[in-house]
């Protein structure tokens, strides 16, 4: 059985990188590519999936980056407008290290106009400024259009074999960047756990965080290597597709139909109080891990679940040179591209396009 993550070496270990011991579903891929050489090879776009009311006490800003994270272009908006950062909201975190579009809401009095243009620079551009009426939330958008090109490749053969495989979804891991640098976010949780206090709120969120989601992904590995992502439990918790609402019933010819129609998802725990949502063979995955559950516990979390399959939608794929292969797909909010590009090739990301700031949790949300 392996050990608690306090004690264990080979836990320690893979803290250093979260990801290195999970499961692949389709083994380990053999080719390799070079993943963020430019910031043009990975693009995000935010969809919304909603219309701004074009009228409120809400301005809201269609923003493209590039080279600065998301916090910082709220910043340079709430300077700009003139109110505490902390009324400059947005829908979700996006990487530094790319050309990312995003939408940020400020309040500005309707007698008020601003431009915010006036902000254009060469790592912001204000495409779009529209009212609404109240303020975006973490959370509020539908998903995230993706456009990635990998350099450098390989055995460009290798990786499009894969392209069909990963249409039928990949496991659902949250990917590196939610764990710090290194790891370190779930080095501060272990700190955490042990008795440490973190008086930074955002720091303590950001670990809080990443302890979580490393528990999940280690459930998923589990269930991947015993079952793969297609075997059903004899009990499962399942998902209302689009909500996070679930509830735990047995695999019946009504439950395999409704989950050939896309009305309800298999999930995997994110940890929290109680026991509630877990079948019996979660319960057992997660002894190993109880000193982190009960500590997640006591900070007041309640058990909620995570899909446990990631589906691209609409996959395309194209070869700008003989060794590059550029990927162009859409994922619902809080997925990871790299879940994804695990999957498809091992990729080295450039050195210059890591963040080292722990200002950064980015959740590709």
């Amino acid at each position: 059985m392996k050990q608690e993550p306090s004690t264990s070496e080979q836990q320690a270990s893979e803290k250093n990188d979260p990801l290195a011991s999970l499961q692949y579903l389709y083994g380990k891929p053999t080719a390799t590519a070079v993943f963020k050489r430019l910031p043009e090879d990975f693009m995000v776009d935010e969809e919304l999936g909603f219309e701004l009311d074009g009228s409120g006490e809400h301005v809201c800003l269609h923003v493209i980056k590039r080279g600065i994270n998301t916090v910082n272009v709220a910043k340079k908006i709430a300077k700009f407008a003139k109110v505490a950062p902390r009324e400059v909201s947005y829908a979700g975190q996006k990487d530094r290290q790319g050309v990312c579009s995003q939408w940020f809401s400020v309040p500005v009095p309707i007698k008020q106009e601003l431009d915010f243009s006036a902000l254009n620079d060469e790592q912001i551009f204000v495409a779009k400024q529209v009212r609404h009426g109240r303020k975006l939330r973490t959370g509020c958008h539908k998903g995230n259009r993706f456009t990635i090109v990998l350099r450098e490749v390989s055995e460009p053969l290798a990786v499009l074999s894969r392209i069909n495989a990963v249409r039928q979804g990949v496991p659902n891991y949250f990917g590196e960047q939610r764990f710090g640098h290194d790891g370190h976010n779930l080095v501060m949780a272990e700190r955490m756990f042990a008795g440490e206090q973190i008086r930074d709120r955002k720091l303590r969120s950001m670990v809080i965080s990443a302890a979580r989601s490393y528990i999940f992904n280690q459930i998923v590995s589990l269930r991947v290597a015993e079952h793969g992502l297609a075997k059903t439990l004899q009990h499962e918790v399942f998902m209302l597709s689009g909500s996070n609402a679930f509830f735990t019933d047995a695999i019946t010819p009504q439950n395999i139909t409704r989950l050939v129609e896309g009305d309800i998802e298999l999930s995997a725990p994110l940890v929290g109080k109680g026991d509630k949502g877990l079948v019996e063979q979660e319960q057992d995955w997660l002894q190993p891990y109880q000193s982190w559950c009960q500590g997640l516990a006591e900070i007041g979390l309640k058990t909620e679940r995570r899909m446990l399959r990631l589906y691209p939608e609409n996959l395309q794929v194209k070869m700008p040179t003989s060794d590059s292969i550029e990927l162009s797909f859409s994922l619902k909010k809080g997925c990871f591209a790299t879940a994804l590009l695990r999957e498809l090739v091992d990729y080295r990301q450039c050195e210059n396009s890591i963040a080292r700031s722990q200002d950064e949790d980015i959740a590709e949300q």
